[in-house]
């Protein structure tokens, strides 16, 4: 499993993240959520070694990953929120430079690429460059070089951003599939009824802290709620969603 343990990170004396603790199991879809500034990109860039920590650790399966950050990251495939690529390398070329990176084989790197271009619809453009791509073919290719190592542990930042419905769905059920054959899956979204569907437990931050961890379930049962997103404006949303609405579309009308 994927050990966060007692991570806090302070940006000139103020916490971003403040003593948070959770775990991500082997064979379960995990949900990180939280209102904006909640802390929760912020926990994941410390979780994938792209920020330090200012206090607290990580663990994958046992071991501490500042151990061996290199071993570390040759097991995790990470979708970042921002699509940063090489714009001016066309798809197959970004992908091929992955791969290698990732010290697969030449065959094997052919094989997967190939497979995964087609599966997410991106053949036809394997060798357009990147800079000409819409945001949701970017967002496919992160998706295809995160994968294509067959990872242990997946971490997704709003991975549905742009993508058209029929490749979110695929990817609802591929990261239920990858679960169920033992991999770590870690899931950031804003999206509360695709967590809904495909988590099945939660951690929830508010202002940095934890303010739930627990399976759908439970919490609905715990709460008195019906869904997710009812448990979600309960715990972590401190204005009157209707109300401001409400406001709003009066001040449309002033």
């Amino acid at each position: 499993m994927l050990e966060v343990r007692r991570l806090s990170k302070r940006f000139s004396g103020i916490p971003a993240v403040d003593d948070v603790s959770f775990c991500a199991r082997a064979g379960e879809v995990t949900g990180y959520l939280g209102p904006n500034g909640s802390g929760k990109s912020t926990t994941m860039k410390i979780v994938t070694g792209l920020m330090e920590a200012s206090s607290g650790e990580v663990f994958l399966d046992g071991d501490p990953t500042r151990k061996d950050p290199i071993a570390f990251r040759q097991r995790m495939g990470y979708v970042p929120e921002e699509p940063f690529l090489y714009t001016h390398l066309s798809g197959f070329e970004y992908l091929t430079m992955v791969g290698k990176l990732r010290g697969l084989g030449a065959e094997s790197i052919s094989h997967r690429i190939e497979g995964m271009l087609r599966l997410l619809g991106l053949s036809g453009d394997r060798h357009a460059s990147i800079s000409s791509y819409s945001k949701g073919m970017r967002q496919k290719t992160l998706l295809a070089a995160a994968l294509l190592h067959n990872p242990r542990l997946l971490i997704l930042d709003e991975p549905f951003s742009g993508l058209d419905v029929g490749t979110s769905l695929v990817l609802r059920g591929l990261m239920q599939e990858l679960a169920a054959r033992g991999r770590i899956v870690l899931f950031s979204s804003h999206e509360l009824e695709t967590v809904e569907r495909v988590c099945a437990r939660v951690v929830i931050l508010h202002k940095g802290k934890l303010v739930a961890n627990d399976s759908i379930e439970n919490l609905r049962a715990l709460m008195s709620l019906k869904d997710l997103e009812s448990i979600f404006a309960q715990l972590a949303v401190e204005q009157d969603a209707g109300a401001l609405s409400r406001e709003f579309a009066d001040l449309l009308e002033d």
